[in-house]
């Protein structure tokens, strides 16, 4: 007979299960509670870092510290909301778990940023007004140097490893909402990390660079983007410039014209021969044929020391962008026929100009007043803040290459994006795509590209993949609208109004090309395959009329493929390609 009491072991489960989901409620109720706070708390950074972004550009330090103190503040308390064992325990759960660690990385992030980044930063902005580094007559201050760098390094060493931290997170895995949050944070983070960098970099560099041990000479080699090499473009023009404790000036200027083609190449990397054969070693123009700075600089150097005889410290290469950017910065400027602003320099200087001067003796001319106009007015007319903004832009653009020939130095600048050498993969896996121009004119004024990548698995293999789409934008009527000097008039086979480019696409270490295709239609016969250091690399010609494209495909597999943390690299042009990732779909 039954006294109506559950049998013990059933009491037992029940009261487990009770608990368990007791358990589980609270522990719903307090990661959603914590959860609301940590996301208010990373919004209120989001805003403020916004306006911190403002206020620093517009010099108000004031403003500046305050709006520090309030991202620290809710940076430290979204950490602090998203660092407890209930709210890991949720992280680890299938499907939800990945967007409770990216919230959690968010915020560790944000707090290391903000405490260790933010105020060494702004200490530095706080002890080195610009408008003190002398730029007047040429000269910079080169004493605020050694007592900013160590607060500097200080904050890159934090960014750096945030930049690392946030690449980590898996956006993918992640709702919409919190991916795109995720790539705006990393993308804000990555342009921090390289402009304190930069700045870091600078600091070291400057002082001995800029004549504060001795007197240096630079050779400054002025590329033309409308006929692309991969390192920006042909070297239109060059100069030498004279440093000497902080004081510049600009010593010397000549024409290619000067340089006339070597009957015995350079010595060139095995690399650099396989995709160019000696021309980049023979002839001045193609020496940025070779996308490694560090190969290339050297035998700019070589060159001006062959010619004119000069000892030569450093290697300077900028393209005719970044001319546009400094003329935000000085203000309008005039040379030879022409007056020139940041709206319209790109298009007089590779366009117009060979229009309405078809002299290339006179159209060397104007390019060497441009180039002296510019340094001029930079070094004594322009806003500093303006000029230093103008060459980050530049150099997050990689327009700017620089090369030592002192070996101290040079180890530093290779490291960093001013330096322009070929990537090393680690975490984060590189591929590129290289533009050479082989119309013989200055058709690539007209050109524009479109890149993407997929990532992912195909037959078992990582696979990479790389699309490039380039299009001929000039007229219809080019073969007869536009001058013979941008057409080359058929000098080199090519007839007037098409382009002929070389496209090479490099893969991630440790793979190899698996597939190679052209428009759908599988590979051409005229494909290269190389090295290029220790990475696998296509090459092939593409020949295009007026208003045609072409859509090249590489596919990479391999250990080193398949990596979502792939970064693109590519040759600058007149216009930055447009650079997106795709799905992986192995069938097409």
């Amino acid at each position: 007979m039954s006294d109506g009491r559950l049998p013990a072991r059933r009491r037992w489960l029940q009261w487990t299960i009770g608990v368990a989901l007791t358990l589980l409620v609270l522990a719903i109720g307090w990661v959603t509670v914590r959860g609301i706070g940590a996301v208010n708390d990373l919004q209120e950074v989001s805003t403020s870092s916004s306006q911190l972004k403002s206020a620093i550009a517009e010099g108000d330090l004031e403003k500046a510290s305050r709006l520090s103190d309030r991202i620290a503040h809710h940076a430290q308390s979204a950490h602090g909301l998203t660092a407890d064992p209930v709210w890991h325990a949720f992280g680890i759960l299938p499907w939800i778990g990945p967007n409770f660690t990216a919230v959690s990385d968010v915020a560790a992030i944000a707090d290391d940023v903000a405490s260790d980044a933010l105020v060494p930063v702004l200490d530095v902005a706080g002890r080195l007004d610009l408008a003190s580094l002398g730029l007047s007559g040429g000269s910079i201050d080169l004493t605020p140097f050694a007592e900013i760098e160590p607060p500097l390094a200080e904050a890159s060493a934090t960014l750096s490893a945030a930049e690392d931290r946030a690449l980590r997170i898996d956006a993918d895995a992640t709702l919409p909402p919190l991916a795109d949050a995720v790539r705006e944070m990393r993308g804000a983070v990555t342009q921090a990390a390289t402009v304190v960098g930069s700045l870091h970099g600078a600091a070291v560099l400057l002082p001995s660079m800029l004549g504060a041990d001795g007197p240096r000479n630079y050779v400054l080699a002025m590329q033309n983007n409308a006929e692309l090499r991969s390192d920006g473009g042909i070297v239109g023009a060059i100069a030498l410039l004279h440093a000497e404790n902080g004081q510049i000036t600009l010593v010397q200027q000549a024409s290619t014209r000067e340089f006339p083609p070597l009957d015995e190449s350079l010595p060139l990397s095995e690399s650099t021969v396989a995709l160019f054969e000696d021309r980049p070693g023979r002839y001045l123009q193609n020496i940025t044929s070779i996308p490694d700075f560090t190969e290339a600089g050297p035998l700019v150097a070589t060159r001006w020391q062959q010619r004119f005889g000069t000892p030569v410290d450093g290697v300077i290469a900028v393209d005719a962008v970044v001319m546009e950017h400094l003329l935000a910065a000085t203000g309008p400027l005039t040379f030879g026929p022409f007056t020139a602003t940041e709206d319209d320099v790109v298009d007089l200087l590779l366009s117009q100009i060979y229009a309405q001067v078809p002299d290339p003796a006179a159209q060397d001319e104007i390019f060497a007043q441009a180039a002296g106009a510019l340094f001029s007015a930079a070094l004594s007319g322009g806003d500093p803040k303006s000029l230093v903004a103008a060459l980050a832009t530049s150099a997050e653009e990689s327009r700017i290459r620089i090369w030592s020939s002192h070996p101290e130095e040079e180890e530093l600048l290779a490291g960093t994006a001013l330096g322009g050498a070929l990537p090393v993969d680690g975490e984060t896996s590189h591929v590129g795509v290289l533009f050479n121009d082989t119309t013989g004119g200055k058709m690539d004024y007209y050109t524009d590209a479109v890149i993407t990548t997929a990532i992912g698995t195909c037959d078992g293999q990582p696979t990479t993949r790389v699309q490039v789409t380039w299009t001929n934008d000039a007229p219809a009527d080019a073969a007869t609208g536009l001058p013979p000097y941008v057409t080359a008039a058929g000098a080199f086979g090519v007839q007037p109004g098409a382009v002929r480019t070389l496209i090479a696409i490099y893969g991630p270490e440790d793979a190899t090309p698996s597939r190679v295709d052209r428009d759908g239609g599988g590979a051409e016969d005229n494909v290269q395959t190389a090295l290029l250091d220790t990475r696998p690399v296509v090459q092939q010609e593409v020949l295009l009329g007026p208003g045609e494209s072409a859509t090249v495909t590489v596919d990479f597999q391999g250990s080193g493929a398949g990596n979502r943390r792939t970064e693109v690299q590519h040759t600058p042009m007149v216009r930055n390609p447009d650079v997106s990732r795709e799905d992986l779909r192995c069938g097409e």
